[in-house]
C-alpha cells in the first residue's frame, strides 16, 4: 500500500493542564481515587456492546479494532489554537457527545480508562516517534500507549497512532511479524526498548521506540506544552486526520485527501480550499466540526500561506 511518509505522520498531543487525569497512570487495575467513566454504556454501544464484555484478549482485540474505525485521530483543536481538556469529563463529551476525535492522549486515554472500567490489567508507558526519520534519533517521549496483561503475557494496545494506528493487540515478547486487520506489524527488541515496525510497502518502516519506565503527570504537562505551544512542534497550526476500516486507511494532511487501500495504489486528492477540507472532515471522516468561524479561518490562512511567493 503505498503512501508518503507525510501522510501518515500522525501523533496526537493536547495542550492542557493535566488536572483530574486518573492518576498514577504506571499502575495496574484502576488507579486510587480516579475518576469514573459516566457514560460507559454509550462508549460501549459505540464501540459494538450492548453491556460490559469480559476482559479477555478477544475484547482487546475487537474494541481496539473498532475503537480507530469509530473515534478519528484529528487535530482540529491544534490547528485553530483551541484549549484542549484531559479530564475524563472532558474527553467523555468531546468524543462521545460531540462528534469529535482527538489526538493519542485523548484517544488512548479515554480508551485506557474503558480498559480499566472493563477489569483489564494494564499500565501506561510512553514512547519517541521515529516514523520518516533514523530509527535511533532521541526525540521526546511523547506518545502514550498501554501495556495490557493477559494470562501472564503482555500486549501493546495503541489506538491513538493515527494513520498507522495498529487495529490489533501485538504481544510484547514475540519477535515475529503479527497480523493485524490492516498491515502486519513487528516489535524488535533493543538495547534502549522495543522499536514497532510496520510493513508498508514491503518494507518495514519504524514508528516508535518505548520502554517500561513509568511516567509521572509532569511527563504529560511538558510533552503536551511542548507538542502544542513550542514554535518548532510539528503538530502547531496542523490539521491531521486519520481513520480506519474495512481493508482501508482514509488520511488527511493539511489538505492532501487520500484513501489507502491494502494491496492497492494510494488514491490522493488536493482540496481546493476550506470549503472543501471542512466537506471531507464532515463526509469522510464523520467529524461533527465546532461551531463558529474558527476552523474555517485556519484553513483559510493556511491556503494563503502556501500560495506565497
Amino acid at each position: 500500500m503505498a503512501r508518503s511518509a507525510a501522510s501518515v505522520a500522525f501523533i496526537g498531543l493536547t495542550s492542557s493542564a493535566v488536572e483530574g487525569l486518573p492518576w498514577p497512570y504506571p499502575i495496574t487495575g484502576r488507579p486510587a481515587m480516579s475518576p469514573r467513566l459516566h457514560d460507559l454504556s454509550r462508549y460501549l454501544q459505540r464501540l459494538g456492546f450492548d453491556a460490559p464484555p469480559p476482559p479477555t484478549l478477544a475484547t482487546l482485540a475487537a474494541l481496539q479494532q473498532r475503537h480507530s474505525a469509530q473515534f478519528v485521530f484529528e487535530t482540529v483543536a491544534n490547528l485553530t489554537r483551541a484549549p484542549i481538556a484531559l479530564d475524563l469529563d472532558a474527553l467523555q463529551r468531546k468524543l462521545l457527545h460531540d462528534g469529535r476525535g482527538g489526538y493519542c492522549y485523548e484517544l488512548n486515554g479515554l480508551f485506557q480508562a474503558l480498559l480499566r472500567e472493563l477489569g483489564f490489567d494494564l499500565r501506561a508507558v510512553a514512547g519517541r516517534v521515529v516514523m520518516g526519520g533514523p530509527e535511533d534519533a532521541l526525540t521526546a517521549r511523547t506518545h502514550l500507549v498501554a501495556l495490557v496483561r493477559l494470562d501472564g503475557a503482555d500486549y501493546l494496545a495503541d489506538v491513538g497512532f493515527g494513520g498507522m494506528v495498529p487495529t490489533a493487540p501485538l504481544r510484547l515478547d514475540s519477535r515475529e511479524p503479527q497480523a493485524t486487520p490492516h498491515e502486519p506489524y513487528r516489535l524488535d527488541l533493543r538495547d534502549d526498548g522495543y522499536l514497532l515496525r510496520a510493513e508498508v510497502g514491503g518494507q518495514w518502516r519504524a514508528l516508535y521506540v518505548f520502554d517500561l519506565q513509568p511516567l509521572a503527570p509532569i511527563d504529560l504537562e511538558v510533552g503536551n506544552w511542548y507538542v502544542s505551544a513550542h514554535p518548532a512542534s510539528p503538530f502547531r497550526d496542523q490539521l491531521l486526520v486519520a481513520r480506519t476500516g474495512p481493508g482501508w486507511r482514509k488520511t488527511l494532511n493539511n489538505a492532501s485527501f487520500a484513501v489507502h487501500r491494502l494491496g492497492q495504489d494510494s488514491v490522493r486528492r488536493e482540496l481546493d480550499g476550506p470549503r472543501a477540507v471542512m466537506e471531507v472532515l464532515e463526509r469522510e471522516f464523520g467529524l461533527r466540526l465546532p461551531p463558529g468561524p474558527d476552523v474555517e479561518r485556519a484553513l483559510a490562512r493556511k491556503f494563503e500561506a502556501a500560495t506565497r511567493p
